[in-house]
């Protein structure tokens, strides 16, 4: 080649063969668990705890860690004093946590003004309490339509709404009468017409037959099996170990410590293994 001839341009060497992709590390804390097919899971608790300032400081809740992905169905069981009501009012929003992080829906709560924490529990969180909370001097129907101001429901989609949660409990036909000349398990079916009739994502449950005769607490129990089997993610607080038993997993809380036993299937397993 002439030394005046331009030298030819070299060409790049093969890129090698590519190999399988190395696994993917931890996901950084800061990002939701993907949880059941990429949603984020309905409760996530990352080190949550709540102390009661003193003297002496009382340590409510121990350091957690807890999920609850869609469509779960969870009993929280433990002694009175345990933590078991401090555990509600962090789950519902009605409490901050003093350590940890609390992820709704994958929603850093925490992050959140006050304003918006109460436009997201109102949303996505419904109630059931033992003592029902309902308005005496206002009919089930309306009782029912109370929830949905905090969602800022059109008054016009209001009344459909309403009748069809207490449709499906099986009020349809007590939608006009008062608290008052109603059973204790039809109270408690108007209080979870109310809960679910916004289609929250959570139903928190607080010793829901804490009130109601061994026959109205079947019931209600059958009721809240039946949501859960429509897709409802449920968790329920209670004492009762028959009302524990109808749950999927069951967290115990003890001093203020979360723990979850293992299924005895799963014990069993690992036994044969």
């Amino acid at each position: 080649m002439s030394r005046h001839q331009p030298a030819r341009e070299s060409q790049a060497p093969p890129k090698p063969a590519q190999g399988p992709k190395p696994a993917q590390g931890p996901k950084p804390a800061q990002g939701p668990d993907p949880g059941q097919g990429g949603r984020p899971p309905v409760i996530e608790l990352r080190g949550v705890a709540r102390t009661y300032p003193g003297p002496p400081p009382v340590r409510a809740l121990r350091p957690a860690d807890l999920v609850i992905d869609a469509g779960d169905y969870v009993a929280v069981t433990g002694p009175s004093g345990s933590g078991k009501s401090t555990l509600l009012h962090l789950l519902g929003l009605l409490d901050t946590p003093t350590g940890g992080t609390y992820l709704l829906d994958g929603l850093d709560t925490g992050a959140l003004p006050d304003r918006d924490r109460s436009a997201l529990r109102g949303r996505r969180i419904g109630f059931v309490f033992q003592a029902f909370h309902l308005l005496a001097y206002r009919t089930a129907e309306e009782n029912v339509q109370l929830a949905q101001l905090y969602n800022r429901t059109p008054r016009a989609q209001r009344h459909a709404a309403a009748r069809d949660a207490l449709e499906r409990v099986g009020l349809g036909h007590r939608i006009d009468a008062l608290p008052t000349t109603l059973s204790g398990g039809e109270r408690q079916r108007v209080a979870i017409a109310r809960a679910l009739v916004n289609r929250p994502s959570l139903l928190l449950c607080d010793e829901p037959t804490g009130n109601l005769d061994s026959h109205s607490a079947g019931a209600v129990m059958e009721l809240i099996d039946a949501l859960h089997a429509d897709g409802f993610t449920i968790v329920v607080i209670s004492h009762d170990a028959n009302v524990a038993a109808r749950a999927n997993r069951t967290v115990a809380i003890k001093d203020g410590q979360l723990s979850e036993p293992r299924p005895a299937s799963a014990i069993a397993e690992a036994g044969h293994a």
